[in-house]
Order: structure tokens, then sequence, then C-alpha cells
């Protein structure tokens, strides 16, 4: 059912769903991105629906989660993503409800991998067998009868990537799935997947899900110059490492009561990562922002296909993270947070750096040459 557009005069917001009224203060609409060879337009900024239930006891009740996935869509977003075991199923069972009027306006995104049924083997995996049925289970709780996009939610070291794309391919080609993508999976698995892909005339893999923040920089060795390579949208989970970056954590404070992160999490308790949430906080106040609207707006200066998922327990947390469709960081600010989240880059990107090895490697013309 389209629902036709509506102008808030009293705040000057573009025409948009009629259920903007209630959040006219909104940051401009979001642009869309597509979704590397797919060529599917999705909204930048994904919907993560991790937080869609309170069967897990951090996540938000269905009359919230109905709210924030209104708030979501007003802003003009329309990626959702999701897994068939978020909050042991919860999550998929909400966000049906909430599609099912504009089911064809959405992009849903779902997972397989990960157990749905504790103790069983066969219910969790890469396999075909986890493969069928969890789909099946994402499509009845769904409210559906196709996918948009089916992420493997990890790679699981037991099925050969032949294996998988070809399962992968045939439920493409069945209809129930229309695209397909890779999360938390290794650079190397991910290359060989879409060259099988290519070669046999399969679907490949349109996306990488990983996790990249301020605080976790490390996919930068292998993963997004991997993505990069290959045309593929980066869409990080934890954008704001685990909460860590939005404000709500205080340096040799006890964590309260309801947040992600406990006091002997790893996270808290590296004082790197500190560093980097005081340098979020002062141009957060320097730029009259929240730390998380900066911390965002440093991610998506990353590059044009970083598209990321935001996970929110409150129309509150969504509306902060929304400020950073409005924030455009000022070098200086880019400059100090890289500095306070810099990481080694290891071997061998590292070692391409070395002038000894760039002299050798481009008989010492290095200088003179235009690199695509």
């Amino acid at each position: 059912m389209h629902q036709k557009p509506v102008v808030c005069e009293t705040h000057a917001c573009k025409p948009v769903f009629k259920h903007r009224q209630q959040y006219c203060k909104l940051p401009p609409l979001m642009r869309f991105k597509l979704l590397g060879p797919s060529a599917l337009r999705v909204s930048e900024l994904c919907l993560g629906t991790m937080t869609f239930g309170t069967d897990w006891g951090t996540g938000a009740d269905e009359a919230t989660s109905a709210q924030i996935y209104a708030h979501y869509r007003a802003a003009g977003g329309n990626f959702i993503d999701t897994a068939v075991n978020y909050t042991n199923g919860t999550s998929e069972r909400i966000l049906g409800k909430l599609i099912a009027t504009e089911r064809h306006e959405v992009v849903v995104a779902t997972k397989y991998t990960l157990a749905i049924r504790p103790g069983d083997p066969n219910a969790a995996g890469n396999h075909r067998k986890n493969l069928h049925q969890s789909v099946e289970q994402s499509l009845r709780a769904l409210g559906t009868d196709y996918i948009d996009l089916l992420w493997v939610h990890a790679w699981d070291f037991t099925v050969p990537p032949a294996e998988l794309m070809r399962n992968l391919n045939a439920l493409v080609q069945s209809g129930k799935v229309l695209h397909i993508a890779a999360s938390d999976t290794p650079a190397w698995v991910i290359a060989q997947c879409n060259t099988l892909a290519q070669y046999h005339g399969w679907a490949p893999f349109t996306a990488v899900q990983l996790e990249y923040s301020l605080i976790e920089r490390t996919a930068e060795r292998e993963l997004l110059p991997m993505a990069q390579a290959f045309g593929l949208p980066v869409t990080p989970w934890s954008p704001l490492g685990a909460g860590m970056l939005s404000g709500k954590y205080q340096r040799d404070q006890t964590p309260g009561q309801g947040v992600r992160l406990s006091s002997v999490s790893q996270k808290l308790n590296t004082p790197r990562n500190w560093d980097i949430v005081d340098a979020v906080r002062h141009w957060a106040q320097q730029l009259g922002a929240t730390p998380a609207a900066v911390a965002l707006a440093w991610l998506r200066s990353r590059g044009p296909a970083i598209l990321p998922i935001l996970g929110a327990r409150s129309v509150a947390q969504l509306d902060d993270n929304l400020g950073a469709l409005a924030l455009s960081l000022p070098p200086e600010a880019l400059a100090a947070l890289d500095a306070a989240s810099a990481i080694d880059l290891g071997f061998p990107t590292e070692f391409y750096t070395r002038e000894p090895v760039r002299k050798l490697i481009y008989a010492d013309r290095y200088a003179d040459i235009d690199f695509r």
C-alpha cells in the first residue's frame, strides 16, 4: 500500500510518508546506494533489528520496535537487517508485522548459519540442510515469499566455497532469495567464492558485513581492500564500538544496568579505546554534535560504499545516530580521529609502504606513477 506524501509546513520537511509528521525534526532524507553488482537501491544507513524483542534481556519490546521502525522509515530508510536467530526469532516475527503493508517498498536482509535449535549439529552451519530450514523459517516469520538479501552469517570452515555458492545459486534461481552476501567471513574466502561464481555464472556475493568502527579497524588490513577490489559495499555492524562511542560509558566508572558492555569487557579495559572515546567527545563538543553522530560521520567518511548498520533500543538512540546524516567532519577532526584510532596494518600492507621496497617494485619512479 503506497502512502501519499505530505509536507510539514511547520518545519519545512520534504514530502515524505505521512508518518513523518510525527518526526518532522528529522535530518534530511537519506540518499540511496547501489548494493554492489546487484544494483539494488538501498538507503545509506541500514536499520539493524537485533534489538527487536526482549528475549535476550537488552532489546526493545514490540511497541518500541514499531516506533523505531516508523522513525527510520520516516527518515527515508528502506534497508532493514535481521537474522533467523536474532532474539530467538522474535526479531523476524516483529519485523514481519511491520513490513506487512509495505513489503515491496523495503529491502529485507536476513541471515542464516547460526544455530536455530540448541544441541542439533545440523541446525547450524553453512551446509544445505541448515540453509533450507533457516530460509523456510525466515520466510514464515517475516510473512513473505521472498528475501531481498540473504547473508551467510559467519564462515563455518566446513563447507567448500564451490558447494556453498552452488547451493546459494539454486536458492536464487528458485526465487525465494533475490541476492546473497557474506558476513563475518575471511577475505580470501569471499574472493574465492566470487571468483567461482563468476566462472560458473552463479549469483555472486553483493556485499560484505563486518565489524568496523573507530574502536575496531582491523578490517582495513584485508577485508576492506578485498571489498573495494570486487566492488562490494560494506555494511559495518557495531559502528559505535558496542556503544562505547555513544557517550553512555565513562572512564573509571562501572557500567550501569541494561548496557551491552560489562566491567570485565575487553573493550572497556583497553586504554587505547578510551583515548578514542576522548577524541570523539572532544570533537562532538567542538561541532555541537553528539558522540554517536561524530563516530558515524567518521565511518561514513571512509568511502561512499560504507553503509553503517544502526542498532537502537529507543527512538532517542536512533535519532542520535541519524544526526550523522547532517554532519560533515572537518579535515582536522578526521585527522585527529584517524590518529587516535590508527592500527598497524601488518604484512604485507606495511611492507609495501617501505621506501626501499617501493624503489625495487617501481624502479624508483613510484612518485611519478598515477595509480587507479
